[in-house]
Order: structure tokens, then sequence, then C-alpha cells
């Protein structure tokens, strides 16, 4: 039987903390933090790292509140105009298990009042990374079409990015008219795919979202196989 692991409880809070972000209030709901948030958030993430496991065994479903898999509650807020204490969504991360040690492709899901979504891949990779990636994409263009612009994974994943996560131009070394000549512009190495609330706290979100991540396997490869890491 399929198993609900959010409610309509965790947006409330969420939307909530918005409005309220700040330590007298927080403190003064952190019991509902951990009952509508933290815990579910806990769980859905083990019960998800039995359906990881069969995308692949080299990514990570880490349940625990520090250095695991679900992100800290607390914003960085030391070299931020923004000074409101507290995050108002919940990111759940599952890296690669090279990731601790090395920039590597991994999963993500936010989940946010009026905006969730999943991605899959790199984030704002190091120049070397960045640079292995773009000469992956150079070389294998047959290799990079199969993973990125078939109907499988067009239907469900985006690389379309906003124009200042993109480079003005080609990066030197690179043909300009090169087939994915826009791809190689890329900043983040990243897929995307929208959900909404009702998905998240539906019943069964765990194996919509491993189904959801199964059509990126030929995308998450390529950038495996690009930094000679394991899928």
């Amino acid at each position: 039987m399929a198993k609900r692991h959010f409610t309509p409880a965790l947006f409330v809070f969420l939307r909530e903390l918005e409005a309220n972000n700040d330590k007298a209030w927080w403190d003064a709901n952190k019991e509902r933090y951990l009952a509508q948030v933290r815990d579910p958030a806990l769980e859905f993430i083990i019960d998800f790292g039995a359906r990881l496991e069969k995308i692949s065994p080299h990514f990570v479903a880490e349940a625990k509140t520090t250095g695991g898999s679900l992100m800290r509650p607390y914003r960085d807020i030391r070299f931020s105009m923004d000074k409101t204490p507290y995050k108002t969504n919940v990111g759940i991360q599952f890296r690669h298990e090279a990731g601790k040690d090395i920039h590597a492709p991994g999963y993500y899901v936010h989940l946010e009042p009026g905006s969730c979504f999943a991605g899959v891949g790199l984030w704002h990779p190091e120049s070397a990374v960045a640079r292995a990636l773009r000469q992956a994409i150079n070389d294998d263009v047959d290799g990079w079409a199969s993973a990125t612009k078939s109907a499988a994974f067009q239907g469900t994943w985006s690389l379309d990015q906003d124009d200042d996560e993109m480079l003005k131009r080609v990066p030197y070394g690179f043909d300009p008219t090169h087939p994915h000549a826009d791809d190689l512009r890329m900043k983040s190495f990243i897929a995307g795919a929208t959900l909404n609330q009702k998905q998240v706290t539906g019943s069964g979100f765990d194996e919509m979202l491993a189904g959801m991540y199964a059509t990126a396997t030929g995308f998450t490869r390529f950038l495996c196989d690009a930094l000679d890491l394991p899928f």
C-alpha cells in the first residue's frame, strides 16, 4: 500500500514561519517543526533509500539531522543582507557517495509553499569539474543527445536555465557552432522538474519521485561517466 509521508501541515508551518521568521516564534513552535516537518522528512528519507538503491547503489539516503540528506533549517546569515534566521523551505539531498570529497552529481527535492521541485545534477561545479563535463558533451554528441533530448527525459525534466545561469558565449576552446552549444554555456549541469503540493502530500510520493529520477538515469549516468564516477 502506498504510504503518505507529508501532510498539508508541512506547508502551513512553512507559510507561518515565513510570516514570523524569528527565534521567539521558532522556539514557541519547535514541537510543530519536529512533528510536521523534521520527523516526516526523516521517515521519507528512510523509505526512499530502498527506492534509490534500485536506481543506483552509489547515491546515499541518510536520515540524519546533521550531515545527512535532510538539510538544516538554519540559514547562514554571516554574509547575507537578509538576516532572517530560518529557511522557509525543506531541502532534501541524495548525494553521490563521492560527494563528500569531490563535486559530484546528486538528487535534490525542494519543498516550499507554491514552489516545489525536484532536481538532478551538479549545481555550480568548480571550474575543473565544469570543464570535464563540457568536454564530455563536446566529445560525445550522440551520448548527450540520448541522455537529454529523448521524449522520456524531456517529458519530465528541463535543462532550461535563467540567463544569469548561462555563460554569455561558448567557453574558449569549444566550437560555437557545436550541436549542443547552448548546453556548453550552462553554469550548472542540472535538470529540474516542477512538483505541486498535492503530489508531495499525497500517498506514494516516494514512489512517484523515484519514477521521475529513473527517467533521468541516462543524464545522471552521463555526468558520472564524465567524472569517472561509478553509477
